[in-house]
């Protein structure tokens, strides 16, 4: 029986993504043992999974502190593992992968072409473009699992374990008359978040045409923001607003009871596939669509980028030009208008909302 751990030192959606490895691993040896080392604040979204053994929690500003690094690296030395995955390959999972202990290591080579350095016994490049309809970022975990692992049948799709009383939650009886739209109105940071008078004229959009109840989601910080955007809405009659998820685990639950989402592009979107619900996502000008539009098929998971409708507006760019953009999007954020959007929104809500 051998004893595995995939380090995912990163945000929601790439811990869930990178819950393949576990799924896949487990089908193939159910008596393995598995953990998964994840930031605090992601585990919501891999609770529960019956392919997961153990959680391994982690703080992202306490583990860049060298003292905390050192005590997890022990940590990590006396579990005994026999092969680590490093999915996102940052310096600290790096170094843990290193003085691990373990007898195999895999993760992804620099982007910056400095060499492997040790850190893996099995270095592993990053693939130039997506084979699978998954998208390339949940096609790289697979591409690491398969360096130490030849496993047939790979189910490329993340799953979210629900509890049967996760199932069986209600959302209020006087919003059980109407389906609901959930509306990521914000992005997990400000550059993935498109503008505000946008945002506000798509969901009136929405509101005038669509006779359901529409259900804003954003983080707990980001209420002031929220609220900026529910100030410019002008049909506000079916927006909730005195139901809310306050943790990463509520919006599974609350996403579940939801028929659709619209929403900028994040971890949320993952979950909404994970729990099979039909996506339409908003993508931000600087992320590469192909990584991250995951089982699109133009139906059930929809997206838009600039690039759709303006396939010149961003020429190939230098690593320098791109991080340039994704510090200040607004200006090419503004180019993907509403115009553009609604009739592919309309599209997408009229197949859906049957």
């Amino acid at each position: 029986m051998k004893k595995i751990l995939i380090i995912q030192n990163k945000r929601i959606g790439d811990v869930l993504i990178s819950s393949v490895i576990a799924n896949n691993y487990k089908a193939k040896y159910p008596d393995s043992e598995v953990h998964l080392m994840a930031y605090d604040f992601t585990h919501g979204v891999i609770i529960n999974n019956p392919n997961i053994d153990k959680i391994v929690s982690i703080n992202e500003k306490e583990l860049k502190k060298f003292k905390n690094l050192m005590k997890t690296i022990n940590q990590v030395r006396n579990e005994k593992y026999d092969i680590i995955f490093d999915p996102y390959s940052k310096l600290q999972s790096r170094l843990i992968c290193k003085f691990g202990g373990a007898t195999q290591t895999v993760g992804h080579k620099s982007r910056k072409n400095i060499g492997n350095l040790g850190y893996y016994t099995h270095p592993v490049g990053i693939l130039e473009s997506k084979t699978q309809i998954c998208g390339k970022a949940i096609e790289d975990r697979i591409h690491l699992l398969q360096q130490v692992e030849s496993i047939e049948n790979i189910n490329y799709a993340p799953k979210i374990f629900l509890t049967e009383e996760e199932q069986n939650f209600k959302v209020p009886e006087k919003y059980q008359n109407k389906k609901i739209i959930m509306l990521g109105v914000l992005g997990s940071t400000p550059q993935k978040s498109m503008p505000y008078e946008y945002v506000a004229e798509i969901v009136d959009y929405i509101a005038e045409k669509f006779d359901c109840y529409l259900l804003f989601n954003y983080a707990p910080n980001q209420k002031i923001e929220a609220d900026k955007i529910y100030d410019l809405c002008k049909n506000k009659s079916n927006i909730i607003l005195d139901v809310y998820a306050p943790s990463i685990r509520d919006f599974a639950v609350l996403m579940n009871q939801c028929s659709v989402l619209v929403s900028n592009e994040g971890g949320t979107v993952h979950i909404a596939k994970a729990l099979n619900k039909p996506t339409f996502t908003i993508f931000s000008p600087y992320i590469h669509k192909d990584d991250w539009s995951s089982f699109e098929d133009g139906k059930f998971h929809k997206s838009v980028h600039l690039l759709d409708f303006l396939p010149n507006a961003i020429s190939e760019l230098s690593y320098e030009q791109n991080k340039e953009i994704e510090k200040n999007p607004r200006e090419m954020y503004l180019k993907l208008t509403p115009k553009m959007i609604i009739p592919e929104l309309e599209s997408f809500l009229t197949q859906n909302l049957k």
